[in-house]
C-alpha cells in the first residue's frame, strides 16, 4: 500500500526537459485524435495512448460515456490517467495524497486553461453540452474543436505529472517518428 503521508506541493518551475515533454504529450494526442495522419482515436484512448495506458477501459469515454450525456471524455481520461499513474494499487487502498493532489491541481489548471467554448463558459462539460455550438458531430467545426480539447487536456496532464515530478515517457507513434518530437 502506498503512502498517504502529507499533501504534496507542486513544483513551481518545469525544466527545459519537462516542457519538451509537455509539449509532446500535447503534440501525440492532437495526431492521434485528429486522424489525419494516423487512424483517428476517441478522446479518451487518445489520452490513453499518450501516456503509453492499456486503451480499453477508455473507449467508454467516447463521445461523453458513448451517449454524449456524459462529461467530456478527455477531461474524465485525464483523470483516469492521474488514477492509473498515481493511485495506489491496492484495491482497498486509501487515496494516496500525492494522487489527491495532483487531482486538484489538475482541475484547477483545466478549468483556467481549456477553452470549452460558448457552452463550457457556465463550467458545464457534458460532451452534447460542449459539442452542439459546432453543429453535426461527424462534422469538421466539432472534430477540430475536439482535437484542440483532446491535445490541450494531454498538455495539462503532462503539467501536472511534471509538477508532482512524475517520471513520465511520451513516446513517437508506430511508423510515425515525428508524432511526438
Amino acid at each position: 500500500m502506498l503512502e498517504t503521508g502529507p499533501t504534496p506541493q507542486p513544483k513551481a518551475a518545469l525544466s527545459a526537459e519537462e516542457r519538451v515533454r509537455i509539449e509532446a504529450a500535447r503534440k501525440k494526442a492532437f495526431v492521434l485524435y485528429e486522424g489525419q495522419r494516423v487512424a483517428h482515436r476517441s478522446c479518451g484512448i487518445a489520452l490513453a495512448e499518450t501516456f503509453n495506458l492499456q486503451t480499453a477501459p477508455y473507449q467508454s469515454l467516447r463521445r461523453g460515456g458513448i451517449t454524449g450525456a456524459g462529461e467530456c471524455g478527455a477531461i474524465k481520461a485525464g483523470e483516469l490517467v492521474l488514477g492509473e499513474l498515481l493511485g495506489d494499487p491496492a484495491p482497498t487502498g486509501a487515496v494516496t495524497s500525492v494522487l489527491r493532489a495532483a487531482a486538484e491541481f489538475y482541475r484547477k489548471r483545466w478549468q483556467e486553461r481549456l477553452y470549452l467554448g460558448p457552452s463550457g463558459t457556465s463550467g458545464c462539460i457534458i460532451c452534447n453540452e460542449l459539442t452542439a455550438p459546432h453543429g453535426d458531430f461527424q462534422g469538421a467545426d466539432r472534430q477540430r474543436f475536439c482535437t484542440q480539447l483532446a491535445a490541450s487536456v494531454a498538455e495539462v496532464v503532462a503539467e501536472t505529472l511534471a509538477r508532482f515530478d512524475v517520471d513520465f515517457k511520451v513516446t513517437p507513434i508506430p511508423d510515425l517518428e515525428d508524432a511526438a518530437d
